[in-house]
């Protein structure tokens, strides 16, 4: 472990969780508002969500490549389209899901906290239960015993009474619950407005400063054909 150098301050990353379960382009939005943002990030890709954003996106997410393909993912938009972000990952570390010696599979390892996007249902029951048993739900129970900041973005329709046991749970822990539910108000004209809206509740949720979405305004027809992405488009 290098010491700190003259001036420089402890590495305290947000922990990012991908799980199974649809909406590889929730996360991709979260982690480049992440590091938009100066944030550190470190990744956990569960097992399941590599078959989904395979699937989503047809990109191989592999340990012993992460870095080529972690790019790749968040270069492109949610359309799919390549190369539609220019994307610095250097403020990224990753860990191997199966890695239950990571640093943070400990309370000692310093953190902000832990986003979990899109969360699946079994994730959900997984955490709500302490089952830990991959490193994505051993971080996230370990950033509930420390009381950080835990944000669950479930992602599932609809959901049955178990999930929403689980879901009041973790509510009852001290985690935020995010459904995955896109809003219209801000004025969403294409996708990617609408998958950056519910990543920029996450981000929210976490107190993270972005600039993803129109907020509400208390104003009626201000969102019409105002959406983020169309703005840009027009400057």
């Amino acid at each position: 472990m290098n010491p700190l150098k003259p001036g420089e301050t402890p590495r305290a990353p947000w922990i990012v969780g991908v799980s199974g379960a649809s909406g590889t382009p929730y996360a991709a939005s979260v982690l480049r508002a992440l590091l938009d943002a100066g944030e550190s990030v470190d990744l956990v890709v569960s097992r399941a969500s590599r078959l989904t954003l395979l699937d989503e996106t047809g990109i191989s997410f592999r340990d012993a490549h992460w870095q080529d393909d972690l790019r790749e993912w968040l270069s492109r938009g949610a359309d799919g389209k390549p190369d539609t972000f220019d994307v610095h990952i250097s403020g990224v570390r990753h860990w191997s899901a199966g890695d239950l010696a990571a640093g943070p599979s400990s309370g000692s390892y310093a953190t902000k906290g832990m986003l979990i996007v899109p969360a699946s249902t079994a994730c959900v029951a997984g955490v709500a239960l302490g089952l830990s048993k991959d490193l994505l739900q051993r971080a996230a129970s370990v950033t509930l015993k420390e009381r950080r900041t835990l944000v669950v973005a479930v992602r599932e329709a609809p959901l049955n009474g178990q999930t929403l046991r689980h879901l009041v749970t973790l509510d009852d822990a001290g985690a935020s619950v995010v459904p995955a539910s896109p809003a219209f108000y801000a004025g969403a004209t294409h996708i990617q407005d609408l998958v950056d809206f519910v990543a920029g509740r996450v981000l929210d949720a976490a107190g993270v400063p972005h600039g993803l979405y129109r907020r509400w305004k208390g104003e009626l027809g201000g969102g019409a054909g105002q959406s983020r992405t169309s703005r840009a488009d027009n400057d």
